[in-house]
C-alpha cells in the first residue's frame, strides 16, 4: 500500500503542480522502482514497475488521459522504461541477495572462528569428547548437540532432546555409511572422519545451517579429536620415558648407596672373621658395621616413605599445633645439628596452624639437617616462621656453600644431589624430595633460594585447611 501511495504521489505532484518533460518523470519513478527492489525484494518492484509503466502512459505520454499511443518513439519509451525497470530491479534484487548470502557466511566464518578457539582449549580425549557436545550447541545457537563415535559405541549429548539405545544401530549406519553432512528440516547430520575412516557423527537440532559450514564443522570436530588423541598419545610416550628414566635413575642411585655401606660391613665383617684383631681394633670394625647398618636402615626407610607419598598411601592426620612445638621437636630428633651449629629459632609463641604434626616435623628436621651438612662448622642457622593471609610460612635460613642456580630446581628430585655437594658429605639425596612430597601433600609448595659461597633459604608454604 505504501509503494502504491508513494507511486500516486509522484504522479500527482507532476501532473498538477510540477510540469516536467516526460524524461524526468520516468526517472523519477524508476528511482521509486530500485528503491523499492533494495528495500523489499524483486516481486514488489515489479507488480509496482507495471503500474508504473500504466500510469506513465496514461498521464504522460501524448495523447495524455487515454492509454492510446499515437507516436512509435512512445512506445519504445515506454517498453524501454518497463525494460528498464524490470532489470534494475531484478540486479538490485541480485546484489541484496548477494550482501544476505555475504552476511550469512560471515557469521558461519564467526562460528567457525569462536568454535575452533572454543575446541583449542581442551588437550584431554575424555573432557573434549564429554565436552564437545554442548561447545558445539553453544557456539551454533543450537537447540541439541549429539557426538556418537563408533569405537565403543559411546554417545555423548547436550541440551534437552535425549536418543534411546533403539537408535544406537541407525546412528552406527548412518556414521558409517554418511558420505557428507545432510540436512531435513532443522537437523543436521555431519559425518566425522579420521583421513578416510568414518569414527563417528554428529547431531544438530534446532538451527539452520550451508552444507559446507556442517562439512566444515565436522571436519573441526574430527581434527580436534585426532589432535587431543595424539598428544595424549605423545604424553603418554613421553610419561613412559620419564618413567623408565626415573626407575633407571633410582635403580642405579639405590645401587650405588647400598654399595657403599654393604663394602665397608663386608669389610668389617671379613676383618673380624680373621681373628687377629686387637681389642680396639674389633670395637672399631664393630662400630663400623652398627653405623653403616643404621645407614642402610634409613636409606630403606626413606625409599619406602617416598613410595607410600607417592602413591598416596599416606594418612594424614590434621590438628591445630603451636608452630614453636613443631619447630622445637625437630630440633630435638636433630639434636646433632644443635652441638655443631647455634640456632636461631624466630617462631611466635602465640602462633597455631593446621597442619600434620609428625610430617611437618619431619619437614623441618630434614630441612635443618639439610642445612648443618652443607655448612662450615660454628655458622648460625635460623628458623623462622611467619602466618601470611593464606599460607604459613616456615623457613630455614643458613649460610653454607649454597646451591647452584641451575641446580635449584634438581635438588628436590629424588636422589638428586647438587654436584658440588655429591662428593665429602653423607646423604642419600632423599630429604628434600621427601619434604616436597610432604608440603605438596598438605597442598603447599616449597623453594629455595641461594647464592653460591652465601648460604641457602629454604620455604616452606603452607595453605591454611579447613
Amino acid at each position: 500500500m505504501l509503494a502504491f501511495s508513494a507511486l500516486a504521489g509522484i504522479v500527482l505532484v507532476y501532473k498538477r503542480w510540477l510540469h516536467v518533460n516526460p524524461t524526468t518523470v520516468a526517472l523519477s519513478l524508476l528511482l521509486l522502482i530500485l528503491v523499492l527492489a533494495a528495500e523489499w525484494g524483486l516481486r514488489y518492484a515489479v507488480v509496482v514497475s507495471i503500474f508504473a509503466t500504466a500510469a506513465y502512459n496514461f498521464f504522460f505520454l501524448p495523447p495524455v488521459d487515454t492509454f492510446t499511443i499515437a507516436d512509435s518513439q512512445n512506445w519504445l519509451a515506454l517498453f524501454a522504461f518497463l525494460a528498464t525497470s524490470i532489470i534494475a530491479s531484478r540486479l538490485s534484487q541480485r546484489a541484496r541477495d548477494e550482501a544476505d548470502d555475504a552476511r550469512c557466511r560471515q557469521r558461519e566464518l564467526e562460528v567457525l572462528f569462536r568454535l575452533s578457539r572454543e575446541l583449542l582449549q581442551f588437550e584431554s580425549v575424555s573432557i573434549l569428547l564429554s565436552s564437545l557436545p554442548s561447545a558445539v550447541a553453544g557456539v551454533t545457537n543450537a537447540r541439541y548437540g549429539l557426538l556418537y563415535l563408533i569405537e565403543g559405541d559411546r554417545l555423548y549429548q547436550a541440551g534437552p532432546d535425549t536418543i534411546s539405545e533403539v537408535e544406537f544401530p541407525h546412528l552406527r549406519q548412518l556414521a558409517a555409511s554418511m558420505p557428507n553432512a545432510t540436512m531435513e528440516g532443522d537437523e543436521v547430520e555431519i559425518p566425522l572422519r579420521s583421513g578416510v575412516r568414518p569414527i563417528g557423527m554428529f547431531l544438530l537440532r534446532g538451527l539452520s545451517l550451508s552444507m559446507e559450514t556442517a562439512d566444515a564443522i565436522g571436519g573441526l570436530i574430527s581434527i580436534t579429536i585426532d589432535r587431543a588423541q595424539a598428544l595424549e598419545t605423545v604424553t603418554r610416550g613421553e610419561a613412559a620415558k620419564e618413567s623408565e628414566r626415573l626407575r633407571t635413575l633410582m635403580i642405579d642411585s639405590i645401587t650405588h648407596e647400598l654399595r657403599t655401606p654393604l663394602t665397608s660391613i663386608k669389610g668389617a665383617a671379613t676383618t673380624l672373621l680373621s681373628g687377629e684383631l686387637s681389642t680396639t681394633d674389633r670395637h672399631e670394625m664393630l662400630t663400623i658395621i652398627d653405623e653403616e647398618s643404621d645407614r642402610l636402615n634409613q636409606l630403606v626407610s626413606e625409599a619406602v616413605e617416598m613410595a607410600q607419598l607417592d602413591a598416596q598411601q599416606v594418612q594424614m592426620h590434621f590438628g591445630n599445633i603451636h608452630v614453636l612445638d613443631l619447630v622445637q621437636e625437630a630440633i630435638k630428633t636433630s639434636s646433632w645439628v644443635e652441638e655443631k651449629h647455634p640456632l636461631h629459632v624466630n617462631v611466635p609463641e602465640d602462633l597455631v596452624f593446621r597442619v600434620d604434626p609428625a610430617l611437618m616435623e619431619k619437614v623441618i628436621s630434614n630441612l635443618l639437617e639439610n642445612a648443618a651438612k652443607y655448612s662450615k662448622l660454628g655458622t648460625p642457622i635460623t628458623i623462622s616462621a611467619e602466618r601470611q593471609p593464606k599460607y604459613l610460612a616456615i623457613s630455614v635460613a643458613d649460610r653454607g656453600i649454597g646451591i647452584d642456580p641451575a641446580e635449584q630446581t634438581l635438588i628436590f628430585e629424588r636422589f638428586y644431589r647438587a654436584r658440588s655437594q655429591a662428593s665429602g658429605t653423607s646423604g642419600t639425596g632423599m630429604g628434600l624430595a621427601i619434604s616436597r612430597a610432604i608440603v605438596e601433600a598438605h597442598g603447599g609448595s616449597i623453594t629455595v633460594t641461594s647464592q653460591p659461597g652465601e648460604g641457602s633459604v629454604f620455604t616452606a608454604l603452607i595453605p591454611a585447611v579447613s
